[in-house]
């Protein structure tokens, strides 16, 4: 993750200055609320895809400063809408926003980093990138959508049918999306012919499925304090995923029912957690879903064989392999 980072650490430190200029309302809460979540950090995984692949791309200026603070106020955004929908407890160490201010307020904050974030955009004038915004946007509120439609949480729901392929258009909605735009973004300001801008979008979008197949396993066998945040709370939601999709469909109807039970109860059971997993592992899911990622990240990889040797390339690379090799 060093060498990801290292090229990009100027600029970086202007995005979140970006942040603190950027986001000031009239209404002081949301300041309040919206720096509060932006100023708890995270990966920055996206903004930084974003400034990589503008200077790999020769650009020169400095728009992709507040478009790369548009990236992660949009992804900010999504985790404030989503803790509210989960009804979450945790984000990013600390107690959630829906949890210290209430859920009307994190939905207003929400809406705000929308807004800021088109704002934004449409300040830098270029109609190519305000359309890949748009267009990300739009497929991360598609994606909550679909997750809700699947999810046991949503009233109806009696069965966990999902298949690898619903999963994966989930995935990629929900997340990939951004991140291929964040590439896509970076390439379109540094006007990079289009099958440059296509491997670059490409990259960014294998990368993005791989992040949230790693993060699907995580969120069972992951290290709370590295995650900052409760593992487990995908089972609680009622959310199945790709090791638990590989795994109904290899167990027994009496581990099915099981699985069932545990997770389409009034409430999860002291132990569930761990006997999902131990049913995970007996038939490897969490080895499917990582070996699933990986080849992701392989093809992500082999779409920057277009471009010729760089820094800024192997920190792609880099990056890539960062995502796989977590595990917390």
């Amino acid at each position: 993750m060093e060498e990801f980072l290292d090229l990009i650490t100027d600029d970086m430190e202007k995005v979140e200055a970006e942040f603190q200029s950027r986001l000031v309302s009239q209404v002081p809460r949301l300041t309040d609320v919206a720096h509060d979540l932006i100023n708890r950090g995270g990966k920055r995984f996206r903004p930084a895809l974003l400034v990589l692949s503008a200077r790999l791309c020769g650009y020169q200026g400095t728009e992709h400063i507040p478009l790369a603070a548009v990236i992660e106020c949009i992804h900010t955004a999504t985790l404030l809408h989503d803790d509210v929908i989960d009804n979450a407890q945790v984000r990013r160490g600390s107690l959630s926003a829906n949890k210290q201010v209430g859920n009307r307020y994190s939905v207003l904050t929400g809406d705000f980093l929308f807004c800021k974030s088109l704002a934004i955009g449409i300040e830098v004038g270029n109609l190519r990138i305000l359309q890949s915004l748009i267009s990300a946007t739009t497929a991360l509120a598609e994606g909550e959508a679909m997750e809700m439609e699947k999810t046991g949480e949503l009233e109806g729901v009696t069965s966990l049918a999902i298949t690898e392929e619903e999963n994966l258009s989930l995935i990629i909605n929900k997340t990939a999306v951004l991140i291929s735009a964040a590439m896509r973004i970076g390439a379109i300001l540094g006007k990079a012919p289009q099958p440059v801008e296509e491997a670059l979008a490409s990259y960014g979008l294998a990368v993005g499925i791989a992040f949230q197949m790693v993060d699907d396993c995580l969120d069972y066998i992951g290290d709370e304090h590295n995650l900052r945040k409760e593992i487990g709370t995908d089972l609680k939601e009622g959310k199945v995923t790709l090791p638990l999709i590989y795994t109904l469909g290899r167990c027994t109807p009496k581990e099915k029912a099981e699985i069932h039970d545990i997770m389409l109860g009034d409430q999860l059971p002291p132990d569930g957690l761990q006997r999902i997993i131990t049913l995970i592992n007996k038939y490897e899911g969490f080895a499917y879903a990582f070996s699933h990622a990986q080849r992701y990240i392989e093809e992500g990889k082999e779409r920057l064989s277009i471009l010729p040797a760089s820094r800024e390339k192997e920190a792609l690379i880099a990056g890539a392999d960062y995502v796989v090799s977590r595990r917390g």
